[in-house]
C-alpha cells in the first residue's frame, strides 16, 4: 500500500489560534491521553522516526503540532491530555486551546483519536468524543499497544468500544493498532487517505475576498 505520509515534515507548532497556518486545504489531527502511543503512532503511520517528538514524561508537549505532507494537506498533534502530574491550571489551558481548535478550523476533515488498548474510554476520551460528536466530525479510534495483549482480549476490547462508540459517537470506527507490529497499519493509512482524498487532483485553497 503507498504511503503518502512518509513525506511529511515539520511546519510549525502554535499555542492559539491566530498563530495557527491559514485555515485551507485538509488536515487530519491525532489527540488523546498522554501515554497512549499517540507520538508513537503518527510516527509509524508517517514512517518517520522522530516526525512527532516522544517522551519520557507524559504530559510534556503542550502545543499544537502541525506537520506538512504536501501544501494543502496537515497532520495535526494536539497535546496529550489527563497525565495526573500535569497541574490543573495547565490540563484547563489545554483543554481550552483543543476546544477551540476543534470547535473552529473548517480544514479539520477528521480526528483519529488514540487510547491504549489495555485502557481505554477514560472520561478524558469520553469527553473529547462528546466534542466531536457535537461538532459532526469524524472520529477513528486507535487502540493502541495492541501487541501488549492477546489477540483474544484485544478483539474483545474492540469490540467493547465499538458497542460504547454507537451511543458516544455513532459512526466512529475502531481498529487494533501496534505501532511496534505494524498491527492495523493498512487499515489506518486507508483511513487517513479517505479523508485526505488523494482521489482528487487537487484540493481547493480558499480565496480571500480582495
Amino acid at each position: 500500500m503507498m504511503n503518502r505520509y512518509r513525506q511529511a515534515s515539520f511546519l510549525k507548532s502554535a499555542r492559539l489560534p491566530r498563530d495557527y497556518p491559514p485555515d485551507e486545504g485538509i488536515e487530519v489531527a491525532f489527540a488523546g491521553r498522554s501515554n497512549a502511543g499517540k507520538s508513537t503512532a503518527l510516527n509509524r503511520l508517517a514512517d518517520q522516526k522522530s516526525l512527532a517528538r516522544t517522551s519520557k514524561t507524559p504530559g510534556r508537549t503542550q502545543l499544537i503540532n502541525f506537520f506538512a505532507i504536501d501544501e494543502t494537506r496537515r497532520l495535526v498533534d494536539l497535546p496529550g491530555y489527563g497525565y495526573a502530574k500535569v497541574a490543573k491550571e495547565i490540563k484547563r489551558r489545554w483543554q481550552q486551546e483543543m476546544a477551540a481548535y476543534l470547535e473552529r478550523r473548517t480544514t479539520l476533515a477528521g480526528l483519529v483519536l488514540v487510547m491504549d488498548v489495555r485502557h481505554p474510554l477514560t472520561d478524558y476520551d469520553r469527553e473529547m468524543l462528546g466534542w466531536c460528536a457535537h461538532r459532526v466530525l469524524p472520529v477513528h479510534v486507535l487502540l493502541t499497544k495492541a501487541d501488549k495483549l492477546k489477540r483474544g482480549p484485544a478483539e474483545a476490547t474492540r469490540l467493547q468500544v465499538r458497542r460504547a462508540l454507537e451511543e458516544l459517537h455513532p459512526g466512529a470506527t475502531v481498529q487494533l493498532f501496534s505501532a511496534l507490529k505494524r498491527t492495523g497499519l493498512d487499515t489506518a493509512l486507508a483511513q487517513l487517505d479517505l479523508w485526505f482524498d488523494w482521489d482528487r487532483a487537487d484540493v481547493a485553497v480558499a480565496v480571500l475576498p480582495e
